[in-house]
């Protein structure tokens, strides 16, 4: 069988890679190709496109970097007519894959989407595009079988893959040595995995760091962007860890994280957190006047309540972040309440295993 998968930032390739794990498990002759980044790679695909070429985040950002996108989309599409494969696979990655699926339909190749797109948070009719383009849809949040349903599209909830990072993470027996760290408590600062957030993040993050002096502050960095990007950080003296994000949320007290998937890797830790974002100002007028949940963390979301607290756009600042970090810090009440919200997250994901789960669903509905 040949799979065409893409993915378009660093959780979708993760999670690209345990599914591509998963299916030559399945399949031994299995072939991929596509977009993506270094895990997909790992796991055997043949990269056309790395996901670093193409990555953009935020309303305005897209709208200027829209030459760019085409450019590969173009590639993309170019490269999906010369393989020809037996299923096209796209993971996350809404406003880029949606066009692939719309294409892929319209040239006759199956569609299948694991992580689909947020459309329940805004512009909920483009569901009526994935029901059109879409033959199999693969859910990752117990909540959103039930809204692709009002709109008849074909959508299974196959479990969270992170439940799948976490089973098979072993922490590393000597983390604080490996990485020159003390053994005060540590509070972790995830400031994203893309250039815009740490752009937009990094600076005010580690201003936070000089009224906790008993805490020592640990930035979980990526390889896959420029160490300079982490400058705020090193030229204060903070430590930066890269790629062991697992490792320093098994070793913290609290964390600051940037909205994202990390918010719900953190409360699978059972790490009491603040959430904080902050993008340019014209694209969060933009998300203001779109967004239809009441929440932009995947915690509170799941929870259907306000389980973190998350500090947006002004609201993220020094004083806002502190003031948070010393109630999650010195109220044992609030710390607990929030850890009690933690588990009834995890109640709500359940433990299917994803990976296994979609490829067993997608070779299925090919008859493999």
């Amino acid at each position: 069988m040949k799979y065409y998968i893409i993915s378009g930032e660093r959780s979708g390739d993760l999670h690209a890679s345990n599914l591509i794990k998963s299916l030559k498990a399945k399949d031994p002759k299995a072939n991929f190709r596509g977009m993506g980044g270094d895990y997909s790679k790992e796991q055997g695909q043949v990269l056309h496109v790395h996901y670093d070429e193409v990555a953009l985040m935020g309303f305005l950002e897209v709208v200027l970097g829209f030459r760019k996108v085409l450019k590969y989309l173009a590639l993309v599409k170019k490269d999906i007519l010369t393989y020809k494969p037996d299923v096209v696979i796209l993971v996350d990655y809404g406003g880029f894959n949606m066009k692939i699926a719309k294409f892929a339909n319209t040239n006759n190749f199956p569609v299948h989407y694991y992580i689909p797109p947020k459309v329940w948070a805004w512009n909920q009719k483009r569901a009526l595009k994935i029901k059109k383009y879409v033959d199999q849809v693969y859910c990752i949040l117990p909540f959103e079988v039930d809204f692709f349903g009002k709109y008849q599209v074909n959508a299974t909830y196959v479990g969270n893959p992170l439940l799948d990072e976490l089973r098979d993470f072993k922490p590393h027996d000597f983390f604080h040595q490996k990485n020159k760290l003390g053994y005060q408590p540590i509070i972790a600062l995830l400031p994203g995995s893309r250039r815009q957030e740490l752009l937009n993040m990094m600076h005010v993050m580690v201003s936070v760091v000089g009224k906790f002096p008993n805490a020592q502050f640990v930035v979980a960095g990526v390889r896959n962007l420029p160490e300079s990007l982490y400058g705020a950080a090193t030229e204060t003296g903070i430590k930066v860890v890269f790629d062991q994000t697992y490792d320093i949320l098994h070793h913290a007290n609290a964390a600051i994280v940037t909205s994202g998937t990390a918010t719900l890797e953190t409360a699978l830790f059972r790490i009491p957190q603040v959430v904080v974002y902050k993008t340019s100002s014209l694209s969060y007028a933009i998300a203001k006047n779109l967004i239809r949940v009441p929440y932009i963390s995947l915690v509170n979301l799941i929870a259907g309540k306000e389980v973190v607290r998350e500090l947006i756009q002004s609201d993220f600042n020094v004083e806002n972040i502190a003031g948070e970090l010393n109630k999650i810090l010195v109220n044992t009440v609030y710390r607990g309440t929030m850890l009690q919200g933690y588990d009834e997250i995890k109640n709500k994901i359940g433990k299917n295993q994803a990976s296994e789960t979609t490829a067993e669903m997608i070779l299925k509905s090919l008859g493999k």
